[in-house]
């Protein structure tokens, strides 16, 4: 693999920039959840919300063992650019507008990547998005339809379908019989 691998093509700060994203937040790591089929999550406790419809604790999934994987740690704050995956959960690119804030501002790598610094962003999306309210929490126990069954869930799932289907033919064949 060759260091150039993981570089992205340079994007200004702009409404067209931003039109590109379904959800823009800054907001703080609570937690970061370990790999599951490629993919990584991290639960962001938002504090401002700049486009999209997005929860206070809101997650973001990411690409994780991969060359390109973003890295979360508890307490950083971020600026987000995303796009929905799921109902309620945006995959996170490695090629998005997304940054970090860094406390020491000579550390800050994207700024000299995307021409303007944190502050700068946060401003420029303050002024030209404006601040949108977060969606209240409304547990309807729906929460979890969106995971994909794990390999035992859905061998049990295809044999009960099978066994179904069996039982369904004998039925129909001992009380349905055709004459011919």
């Amino acid at each position: 693999m060759y260091a150039g691998a993981c570089q992205c093509p340079l994007t200004n700060l702009s409404i067209e920039e931003c039109n590109k994203y379904e959800v823009i937040f800054k907001g703080k790591v609570l937690e970061v959840k370990s790999c599951n089929n490629n993919f990584g999550e991290a639960v962001f406790e938002l504090d401002e919300l700049y486009k999209g419809n997005a929860t206070k604790e809101f997650k973001v999934l990411f690409e994780c063992g991969v060359a390109c994987a973003m890295n979360f740690l508890p307490g950083e704050e971020w600026i987000i650019y995303s796009n929905y995956k799921q109902i309620g959960n945006v995959k996170m690119d490695w090629c998005s507008r997304s940054r970090k804030f860094f406390k020491i501002a000579k550390q800050d790598y994207y700024t000299t990547t995307y021409g303007n610094d944190y502050d700068d962003e946060v401003t420029f999306l303050r002024k030209n998005l404006g601040l949108h309210r977060l969606i209240a929490v409304v547990k309807n126990g729906e929460e979890n339809r969106n995971i994909r069954p794990d390999s035992n869930q859905m061998i049990i799932t295809l044999v009960c379908s099978l066994i179904a289907l069996v039982l369904f033919y004998w039925l129909f064949n001992k009380f349905f019989k055709f004459k011919q």
